[in-house]
């Protein structure tokens, strides 16, 4: 039997992050495998116009990430591409210096598609990374670096960008999927594709688009489907027997870029827009993680792929505790969050799920 660990977004933007990623790192080392969402670049670099930019992380914090058991990361979001091509190569090189394996982003489209793999157990393993949600101008060209992404429709015809109302995958989207797949399949014995996509700061939604996505990966030959970007975590379904974890929500975010107390004019004032358009206000507690309250009920995504060919899915329940710093939840929490979990899946009109004592995953009839 083999286990996956997979781990939402990772923001470390403050130092000594062996400290903030300490409380989940066991869980992470005792998988075979630990894959998370590297959310923004890890590199200096001039600030892109366009959406809010996130300031790149230290440097220093990518072997963290590798000390602590992540030996994956997908890259294709909103904000890899924030601190320019210099930056997203800055960062390609740090994970390849710590041997951290990477997919979803490149200095150009076919890097960026182009799938990685790990070998554990005798299998291969591979993870295939795509933006939803925009902007565009982070979109990896034939000559140009950024994300992989799969192309979606407006419903107002408005380019895509993270506040766009999407409508679903043009035809193009598909062609990806079932290219991009057919290469994964005959590279790897196991094939996961991270999607980031959903709206923001919002419990137990998944839109329409986000089903689509899921399962036109799986329709075209993904293993399973992890998505990620809303910063809490989401459902957990199945699809053809495919598990499709809808929402990671945050591995391990530690910013002051959240705050409206900064000096960058951008980032202070959206600060303050989303806690309007999204109806929520922060414990003053999380001065480094100002997410909705809910968000402290959090999970790191398992899978275990049999001998047999059957893969279970289920969670490791994760409590974050002020002022953001994220730790495996004792015996007392650990319950409340997977029924959580299970009443979020319900409320987002997914098929209703059970997780047992052990934290795995069942469908009730």
């Amino acid at each position: 039997m083999i286990s996956i660990a997979l781990l939402g977004d990772l923001v470390l933007d403050e130092p000594d992050a062996d400290y903030w990623l300490s409380g989940i790192a066991p869980a992470l080392r005792r998988a075979d495998l630990a894959i998370a969402h590297l959310e923004v670049p890890h590199a200096d670099g001039a600030e892109v116009a366009g959406d809010v930019p996130a300031p790149g992380a230290p440097a220093a914090n990518v072997a963290a990430i590798a000390r602590a058991g992540i030996a994956m990361v997908s890259m294709a979001g909103n904000h890899m591409a924030d601190c320019g091509p210099e930056g997203l190569a800055g960062t390609v090189t740090l994970l390849n210096q710590a041997g951290v394996a990477h997919a979803g982003a490149g200095m150009d489209e076919a890097e960026a598609r182009r799938p990685a793999i790990a070998t554990v157990g005798g299998k291969r393993i591979a993870l295939l990374s795509y933006n939803c949600v925009g902007p565009e101008f982070g979109w990896a060209g034939p000559d140009r670096a950024g994300c992989a992404f799969l192309p979606m429709g407006t419903h107002d015809g408005s380019p895509v960008t993270p506040r766009a109302d999407l409508a679903g995958l043009l035809p193009m989207a598909r062609e990806i999927l079932r290219d991009d797949l057919a290469a994964a399949r005959a590279a790897a014995d196991f094939v996961i594709v991270a999607l980031h996509q959903g709206r923001v700061h919002t419990p137990a939604l998944i839109e329409a688009y986000e089903r689509e996505a899921a399962q036109a990966a799986i329709d075209a030959g993904a293993d399973a489907v992890v998505a990620h970007h809303a910063h809490i975590v989401r459902g957990i379904s199945r699809y053809r027997g495919k598990p499709v974890f809808h929402g990671l929500g945050n591995g391990c975010v530690v910013t002051r870029a959240l705050s409206p107390d900064q000096d960058h004019p951008a980032r202070a004032e959206w600060a303050r827009q989303r806690q309007e358009l999204f109806g929520f206000t922060p414990d003053p507690a999380y001065t480094l993680a100002p997410f909705h309250p809910e968000a402290v009920n959090a999970f790191i995504g398992r899978l275990w792929l049999h001998d047999d060919g059957r893969v279970e899915a289920g969670i490791e329940p994760v409590h974050v505790e002020p002022p953001g710093r994220p730790v495996l939840a004792d015996a007392d929490r650990a319950p409340a969050i997977a029924r959580y979990v299970e009443r979020i899946t319900a409320a987002a009109g997914l098929p209703a799920i059970a997780i047992n004592a052990e934290y795995r995953i069942s469908e009730v009839a």
